[in-house]
């Protein structure tokens, strides 16, 4: 007897692999917890090689050891690394592969080395996608020199250099310190950091950063070995303009008193921590809600990391900025739960252990907003003529009056009239400092502006693709 269609259709989903999208600290726990319970994941990759953005690896032939890589996370960057050499030949893994658009059943995918284009069915998905860079705009910002924090680390991690010989790093957070130690440590002349929280902010923080003394201690010797090799320190700080005449030369702030500062440069890293990539969580459909403490819209998850969508889970910094430790609970977590849906068995003795760690990091992750505040009079301070979108030349001034003659309070609506975040970058780069201005515009809570809606393809797509017969060639 022939059997239905449909059903074979059924039966080809269920017996569909687990898909793990991303291979840093989150990507690489789910695959081991999915392997260790008896399911071969496929992991797909946009690097060459696993190990995310937090723990990069150098390519071949560079010789640089861990220490010297990953400074104070070195010994966790190696487990992270150990752990998916030795799964990484009993699991289905496609490095250098982007999933740039995903549907409700395929996962659409380019293959970078052969401009392959694919899709990928799934019935169940982790989206380990991680974080990007949040930045807002300073006059002269356009300028070759400038770079956000995320890009100054990785030409040192990846490309072994530097992204000048005399490099200013600016903005606020943990990664501002982390990066400039990075920079210093391989060598690199860092002129000073400017943070703009004051340093009054770390005062108020201390007794709640007390829940993790490591780790407040790892960030206190950042600083202090930074002040110990006569790298200047100064919090509290305006960042006012980067100038030059076709490269920044200098950077140009405000100090905590008020005085304008000028320092010589030809290079400045900047950014004001992490903000989530969530652009494949939106287009499978998943629910979003604001939250205060990332200053965004995030994908709304419960405990164990299900989304709103049956099938879909989201581990690590995709779905809010908490480090590389929870992202290797979280990432846990997303695995587990997706095998009780599968009616796998699992060590439930397990779970309280990972909540609680979760817990205890996301106590110290508002301690961290505390030491290191938004600069959220920014755009009260924004010049009309200031570019805030740089694909399409948006400038502060046409977001203002584009927001009060067209009576735009959505920032998609925002989008629609003036272009703002439809560029290369799909407003990874602009999206939230357009927020803030149309926040400030109305005089009304951020949360109530929305976020940009993701669009296909969420990175740009090379024109000469040719369609992939065979995926399963392009795995190594």
């Amino acid at each position: 007897m022939v059997q239905a269609a449909p059903t074979l259709q059924r039966q080809a989903q269920q017996d569909l692999p687990p898909v793990v999208i991303g291979a840093g600290p989150a990507g690489v726990r789910a695959a081991e917890t999915l392997l260790a319970h008896g399911l071969t994941p496929i992991v797909l990759d946009e690097a060459p090689r696993a190990g995310g953005q937090i723990y990069r690896r150098q390519p071949d032939g560079f010789e640089r050891n861990a220490t010297e890589l990953y400074g104070t996370e070195a010994e966790r960057a190696q487990a992270v690394h150990d752990t998916f050499d030795r799964i990484r030949p009993q699991i289905d893994y496609r490095p250098q592969t982007l999933v740039w658009n995903a549907q409700p059943d395929l996962l659409d995918l380019l293959h970078a080395p052969t401009r392959a284009i694919s899709s990928l069915p799934w019935r169940d998905v982790i989206v380990a996608t991680g974080a990007t860079d949040r930045v807002l705009p300073i006059p002269g910002w356009t300028l070759p020199g400038v770079y956000t924090l995320g890009g100054a680390q990785v030409a040192l991690k990846y490309q072994g250099c530097a992204i000048g010989d005399a490099v200013v790093f600016a903005g606020t957070g943990p990664l501002l310190y982390l990066v400039a130690c990075q920079y210093a440590k391989a060598g690199a002349k860092v002129v000073a950091v400017l943070d703009t929280a004051p340093a009054s902010a770390r005062y108020k923080a201390a007794p709640a950063m007390l829940g993790q003394p490591t780790v407040m201690a790892k960030g206190m010797a950042l600083v202090a070995w930074l002040k110990l090799h006569g790298v200047p320190v100064h919090h509290g700080v305006r960042l006012l303009r980067a100038e030059g005449d076709t490269a920044v030369e200098h950077l140009v702030w405000q100090d905590s008193a008020g005085r304008e500062q000028r320092t010589a440069c030809s290079a400045v890293g900047m950014g004001y921590a992490l903000r989530p990539e969530t652009q494949l969580a939106d287009l499978l459909g998943c629910a979003f809600e604001f939250s205060a403490l990332h200053r965004c819209h995030v994908p709304r998850i419960d405990a164990m990391r299900r989304s709103s969508v049956t099938g879909v889970y989201l581990a690590g910094d995709g779905a809010g900025i908490m480090g590389a430790d929870a992202a290797e609970c979280s990432g846990e977590l997303a695995a587990l739960a997706l095998l009780q849906d599968r009616q796998i068995p699992i060590d439930a003795n397990r779970l309280p252990r990972l909540h609680q760690r979760l817990q205890k990091i996301e106590r110290f992750r508002h301690a961290l907003e505390t030491a290191f505040p938004f600069p959220d009079d920014w755009a009260a301070h924004a010049s009309d003529d200031l570019v805030v979108c740089r694909c399409e030349n948006v400038t502060v001034g046409t977001l203002r009056q584009t927001a009060i003659e067209c009576d735009a309070h959505e920032l998609n609506r925002l989008k629609a009239l003036c272009r703002v975040g439809m560029g290369r970058c799909q407003g990874r780069m602009c999206g939230a400092a357009a927020a803030e201005l149309l926040a400030h515009v109305h005089a009304v809570p951020l949360a109530q502006v929305g976020c940009l809606r993701a669009q296909a393809p969420i990175k740009p797509l090379p024109l000469d693709v040719t369609e992939a017969v065979e995926p399963e060639d392009h795995h190594a």
